[in-house]
């Protein structure tokens, strides 16, 4: 298959990406190893990760390299533990046609990674992996790459992909990108920059300046652009950025306040709700024409607006029925009805990107909670528990979802506090904190590379 990129990965630099299924000794699908990922709590499958192997020394940190973000992908998921290479008996080199599985049953590992790394004549880095079942003594699925040497960082996350992918047979989420609000200064008074980086926390790179207030990036459906609020004189604004160039637009000049914008799924639209003679409703712009168009109409406060993936419904926050709830109407509109019936209030839903679940942030006796419900209003779970959580998105796998979390500091004024993205799976295992170099709030999570795929020979 070949993939290509519609726009630039890393930012500024055009890549190709060609890759190609190693179907030598692939075991059949029955006999793969499988992650349950919906239980609630699991043992981490133990799994080896060789340094990738080299045919020149200078090559050899590349290969090292490559297995080290594999490492860290896997093991960040919550339902992988890498196995501490210092415990490999077999080298890289000698696993290059098949690797002795009984070294590895040794040391517990029930799969295991090989690969390679090296430059083409035409200078192009060319890798390859393998994804071995250790107790079955066969290849589950391998794949190499083509692409230019400084890509060798989304070569692993692709990896990380497929492994993922062949041990749970849900698709990975490591080949995508955040953005989200950074935060610096003192308390009270906060620069804010939108920042983007790998879904690692790699990369990251700030978009726009610390002068306004900036507030809700948010993806288009093809990575391109970014969508967000930010406050320049005073005046709330809904700008267009475009994220390879840095060029911005503002969508309009709306004669009200707006709040939180967000692409349809086919990047036609952005959706938004809009303050205007002290009602809040839902609007919708026509990106090509710039023509709005009203959806709700009423003196509640409706907000947070949300299409689902197919685009013909749209979840949001309304307080019609007396206090913050979640609402589901048509994409037109039309019949929009409540599905949160328990006590609290909820805020800021989130479709998932398979569609069976909304994400939301729930403020109960002065907690905030972090849950998921379906779109029929059942099957309710609160997924974290703090001070304050808030502001949820979706990997787009639908597996995993990040949010971020205030811990109060203690100092008289809130001196101390702390501003951080947090992520959790959706069984509530794997609460853990995404790494940014600074305090970061109002997280977005992109698609995955955005890749087109096309038949081709194996190799």
């Amino acid at each position: 298959m070949t993939f290509r990129r519609p726009t630039p990965w890393p930012l500024g630099v055009f890549l190709a990406l060609l890759a190609f299924a190693l179907f030598a000794a692939a075991a059949p699908a029955e006999a793969a190893l499988q992650i349950n990922i919906n239980r609630g709590s699991l043992n981490p499958m133990p799994i080896a990760i060789s340094n990738f192997d080299a045919t020149t020394p200078a090559m050899t940190e590349t290969g090292a390299n490559i297995a080290s973000v594999v490492r860290n992908d896997l093991g960040s998921s919550g339902l992988f533990r890498p196995i501490a290479p210092a415990a490999f008996v077999q080298t890289p080199a000698a696993m290059r046609v098949t690797p002795n599985f009984g070294d590895w049953r040794a040391i517990n590992a029930q799969a295991l990674v090989t690969g390679l790394a090296e430059m083409t004549p035409d200078g192009r880095l060319h890798v390859e992996f393998r994804l071995w079942d250790i107790y079955s003594n066969q290849q589950l699925v391998g794949f190499q790459y083509f692409t230019t040497p400084e890509n060798w960082r989304r070569i692993a996350h692709l990896v990380s992909d497929a492994i993922y992918k062949a041990l749970t047979g849900e698709e990975g989420y490591f080949d995508s990108r955040i953005a989200y609000v950074a935060e610096t200064g003192p308390y009270g008074r906060r620069a804010t920059r939108i920042a983007i980086m790998d879904e690692d926390g790699a990369n990251n790179r700030y978009l726009t300046g610390d002068r306004h207030l900036v507030l809700t990036p948010r993806f288009s459906p093809n990575q391109q652009e970014i969508t967000y609020l930010a406050y320049i004189n005073n005046r709330p604004r809904v700008y267009l950025m475009n994220v390879a160039t840095g060029q911005r637009e503002v969508l309009g000049d709306f004669p009200g306040m707006t709040f939180a914008p967000r692409f349809s799924p086919n990047g036609n639209r952005v959706i938004m709700s809009m303050s205007l003679q002290g009602e809040t409703n839902i609007y919708t712009m026509d990106l090509r024409t710039r023509a709005i168009t009203r959806l709700t109409d009423d003196a509640a406060i409706d907000t947070s607006p949300c299409y689902s993936p197919h685009g013909n419904h749209i979840v949001f926050t309304s307080d019609r029925g007396g206090s913050p709830q979640i609402y589901i109407m048509n994409a037109d509109g039309s019949n929009p009805h409540r599905i949160t019936f328990s006590e609290g209030d909820y805020e800021t839903p989130a479709w998932s990107p398979k569609g069976n679940w909304i994400a939301f942030t729930k403020i109960y006796h002065g907690t905030f909670y972090i849950g998921v419900i379906h779109p029929d209003g059942s099957g309710e779970r609160l997924l974290s528990e703090s001070f304050l959580d808030e502001g949820p998105t979706w990997a787009p796998n639908g597996q995993v979802i990040m949010f971020w979390r205030e811990t109060p500091g203690s100092g008289p004024q809130g001196q101390g506090t702390h501003v951080r993205l947090w992520s959790v799976n959706l069984s509530g295992y794997n609460l853990r904190q995404v790494v940014t170099p600074t305090d970061a709030e109002d997280p977005d999570w992109s698609s995955l590379g955005s890749v087109n795929t096309s038949a081709g020979s194996g190799g």
